[in-house]
């Protein structure tokens, strides 16, 4: 079964003359010993509710999941083993999520597989916790991770390893493929920790000195994991490329194609007669878990039948929240809540109409699952009714410490695992930390919803460190991001509204630290904030038009009172999303932002991203360097967000 896996890396990663075979040979028997013995899936039904997951978090190690998933009976034929690494096959250089059956999470950039997955367990644990009944627990799965040196490397490793020793995830059990080799050759001339006692210092269960190509070894080891109430993390000593008698051992297997002659000579190390891609009969029935898989199922099954029996509502809650699906009464409360933002016409710092947005909306959203990176007083993402998750101790809101870039790939995991709606806090500049991960969820079209605040200069005498310049326009460049810098209480309800219903991506939501007022509109201007981009002050025959979001509204709307105080007729858009707002249709886009009208943009950040807006010919009023420390009045005046200096560039503009 092992050698299987070895033939069919080998196979793969010479025909595309391009990957990793040393990991897949490497940790061969480690995943004999979870597939073949522990591993609760079900191939004919990869989103099986209760099914363990597993995440390979060192991702170039991609073949390994693909034979696996092949071998044990997922619709991945041998054609797209053949097809690794090439255009538009299920097999791609590193794992993709909803590419290929069985994949639970994009994984590649190494530390952020096993973070996510400490994301799944801990979604595990607080679903048990809230839907599990005595003698019926439907919700119990472990999720299990395969990570390398460089995984342990990256310091999110640390983030996410360390909250899930503090919190106690006991269904999370990491197998570490300890072959001291990475790229750059063998590690100990850069990597000499001690990861047992580390992993023992954040209050894991440590199983060192596992022989990681003894099958039963791994085992009895898995089998003492489940039995922890900590995670565990099983140190399997392997040899990278086992097999290959030549090249293992060594940083030449772990990231190119073996090469004819040494594939042959490994061919006949591992007793391997056959041709490449060619599977004998045998060795499928060993693997094929479809059987097995069907049976854990249908047992399942019947539990939850009873299940539903004596607890119907907790059943379909279940399901509806594991399908992403909204409560019936969302969109009921979501538009009462705007109409109270209508209402009461408050001047509160966007971060605080934020809070009161999560007030509204969680006592219909229970799989709302909220927290901070150290900063909830700050970032106000707790509501009244939260409970915060401790050890032993479900709840709704997480504190996450100061764990930026931990926190957002955790959120991930949450999200892929299903049943909840994460969010998660940070100031904007912290944003950096978090990138990567920010990145992921958009690649990966999950709903992760990021919350930023502190957003500009506007945060004041913190300085340059924290205020943010370039932050917004950069996150505004990855794609199937959603990012909103609402102006007020409306537009800060709507975007919470729009970041919970979209089901195909993440969203960011970014607030100010200092008041904003209230902006007078009606229903259609509402409605149209949905749009990303709409007219909030119009006039007729307008000679220029003014683009703003967020607390540079305030200042737009002043301008234009200003000009046409002068005789200059100013329409006012707000965009409190570009990215909502360059998916809308021409017509509505060219409604907005009308032909042959020159434009001035607004915004407290660097200029270069709002000229595919204003065009050559228009003007954009920015800052395209860093901030200073002092209060916030002085700042906007300092860096030229004056009525005076708008003015002047729109007449800049005018023909």
């Amino acid at each position: 079964m092992a050698n299987a896996i070895r033939a069919l890396a080998m196979d793969a990663v010479q025909k595309a003359n391009s990957g990793h075979p040393g990991m897949p040979m490497g940790m061969a028997e480690i995943a004999v010993a979870l597939w073949g013995r522990h591993l609760r899936h079900n191939p004919s039904d990869p989103k099986w509710l209760d099914r363990d997951r597993f995440v390979v978090s060192n991702g170039h190690g991609s073949m390994l999941l693909y034979a696996l998933l092949h071998l044990s009976g997922y619709d991945l034929s041998m054609d797209e083993i053949r097809n690794f690494r090439q255009l538009h096959s299920k097999t791609p250089g590193h794992p993709e999520v909803d590419i290929t059956p069985g994949v639970e999470t994009t994984t590649g950039p190494l530390g952020q597989g096993v973070t996510n997955a400490v994301g799944m367990a801990l979604a595990e644990s607080l679903l048990a916790a809230q839907f599990n009944k005595p003698g019926l627990d439907i919700v119990d799965h472990h999720t299990f991770v395969f990570l390398g040196d460089g995984c342990l490397m990256e310091g999110i490793s640390h983030e996410a390893c360390s909250l899930a020793g503090t919190l106690r995830l006991n269904k999370l059990i990491a197998l570490y493929d300890d072959n001291g080799i990475s790229i750059d050759g063998k590690v100990d001339g850069w990597f000499r920790d001690d990861t047992p006692k580390r992993f023992e210092a954040y209050g894991w269960n440590v199983i060192a000195a596992v022989d990681g190509h003894d099958v039963d070894a791994i085992d009895a080891a898995i089998a003492a994991a489940k039995k922890s109430d900590r995670p565990t993390l099983i140190c399997c000593k392997t040899v990278i490329g086992k097999g290959s008698p030549n090249m293992q051992g060594s940083d030449k297997v772990h990231g190119a194609a073996l090469g004819d002659t040494e594939i042959a000579a490994t061919r006949s190390a591992i007793d391997w007669p056959y041709a490449p891609f060619e599977m004998p009969d045998d060795v499928y029935a060993a693997w094929d878990a479809k059987a097995k898989g069907a049976q854990l199922q249908s047992a399942w099954n019947a539990k939850f039948a009873s299940y539903t029996e004596k607890y119907p509502s907790e059943a379909a809650e279940l399901l509806r929240r594991m399908r992403g699906e909204l409560p019936a009464q969302f969109e009921q409360t979501a538009a009462a809540y705007i109409d109270a933002c209508v209402a009461k016409k408050e001047t509160i710092a966007t971060r605080k109409a934020s809070q009161n947005a999560i007030q509204a909306l969680a006592p219909v959203l229970p799989e709302f699952l909220g927290g901070s990176a150290d900063l909830t007083g700050s970032n106000l993402t707790n509501w009244k009714e939260c409970v915060a998750v401790r050890p032993g101790q479900p709840g709704n809101h997480i504190n996450y410490g100061v764990r930026e870039f931990g926190m957002s790939a955790i959120m991930n995991g949450i999200a892929l695992h299903g049943g909840y709606i994460p969010f998660g806090a940070t100031f904007l500049t912290f944003s950096d930390y978090s990138r990567n991960a920010l990145r992921m969820a958009a690649l990966m079209k999950i709903r992760s919803i990021f919350v930023f605040t502190h957003d500009s200069i506007g945060l004041g005498e913190d300085g340059p460190t924290h205020q943010s310049v370039e932050h917004v326009s950069s996150l505004r460049l990855i794609p199937h991001l959603d990012n909103w810098r609402p102006c007020d209480t409306v537009e800060s309800a709507v975007a919470w509204e729009q970041a919970v219903r979209r089901q195909n991506g993440p969203s960011t939501l970014i607030f100010s630290r200092q008041n904003l007022p209230y902006m007078e509109r009606n229903a259609q201007q509402i409605a149209d904030i949905r749009r990303g981009g709409y007219v909030l002050q119009d006039v007729a025959n307008p000679q220029a038009i003014l683009i703003a979001t967020g607390s540079e509204i305030e200042l737009a709307t002043k301008a234009a009172a200003e000009l046409a105080a002068q005789g200059v007729a100013v329409r006012v858009v707000s965009m409190p999303s570009t990215d909502v707002f360059d998916r809308q249709d021409a017509a509505y886009k060219a409604s907005v932002l009308l032909k042959g009208v020159p434009r001035v943009a607004v915004e407290a950040g660097v200029t270069d991203f709002w000229f595919k807006y204003v065009g050559l010919e228009g003007a954009v009023i920015g800052i395209d360097s860093f901030g200073e420390s002092a209060p916030a009045g002085a700042l906007f005046k300092h860096f030229g967000f004056t009525i005076d200096k708008v003015v002047a560039a729109v007449k800049s503009v005018l023909h």
